[in-house]
């Protein structure tokens, strides 16, 4: 049995289809990249998975726990980073985190660590909003990793960030994989994607229209796919 299995999750909205029929599979310790452009239905696709849209057909399941038939098993299992904050800006930082710290039962010790490993603990009293995109990116990304879950799901995380918090993301996210994380995330810089994605799944107006199994993590994939990007 497959740890995480996508069976042909599709959203249509009336009469537009933002997500076509989509499935694809990963074993523990695999990080799957979506890539595409805007509107290839990255983000339409990770929000289905983490429970937050509900599909108009399919379905997912993590350890055999079906996102249609047993929800709240399901997304117990996730960690979900949004693409952007929409609320809760006027919480300082340390507030944010014990906020979403409170629903998965994680102790303050975690959320120290997870303040330390993200460059913040000198900014924990500063509110949401008066923090740089690329500290706000850190903290969501913070959030979603608190309870160490086994499915990470992270939409557009480098959005924002320099290039030295890039560089620190990619460390993470491969010392999370290692743990046995299975790790989905959107991205649009097509060299973290070939650095750090065990499959890539090019997406294109709502469709998976390639998949790469990405072994080598070589300069090649990264070509290969900035020439997808362009087509």
């Amino acid at each position: 049995m497959n740890s995480l299995k996508v069976d042909n999750v599709s959203k249509i909205y009336k009469k537009k289809t933002a997500l076509y029929p989509s499935s694809f599979e990963a074993e523990q310790g695999t990080c799957v990249v979506l890539c595409g452009g805007n509107g290839a239905g990255k983000s339409t696709l990770l929000q289905i998975l983490s429970g937050i849209l509900p599909p108009s057909s399919g379905t997912s399941a993590i350890y055999g726990k079906n996102m249609s038939s047993d929800r709240k098993n399901y997304i117990r299992e996730i960690g979900f980073m949004p693409d952007d904050f929409h609320a809760q800006e006027m919480m300082t930082v340390v507030e944010f985190l014990d906020f979403y710290a409170s629903f998965r039962k994680v102790s303050k010790d975690r959320v120290n660590d997870v303040l330390d490993l993200l460059g913040l603990t000198d900014k924990k009293s500063e509110l949401v909003k008066s923090l740089s995109k690329g500290m706000r990116q850190r903290l969501l990304f913070g959030q979603s990793i608190l309870a160490e879950p086994n499915v990470l799901l992270l939409d557009e995380p480098t959005n924002g960030l320099d290039p030295y918090w890039v560089n620190k993301f990619v460390e993470m996210l491969k010392r999370i994989k290692e743990r046995g994380t299975i790790i989905v995330f959107s991205t649009h810089m097509m060299d973290v994607a070939a650095e750090t994605g065990d499959v890539i799944l090019f997406m294109k107006q709502g469709k998976i229209i390639q998949t790469i199994n990405n072994e080598d993590k070589s300069e090649e994939t990264a070509m290969k796919l900035m020439k997808l990007h362009r087509q």
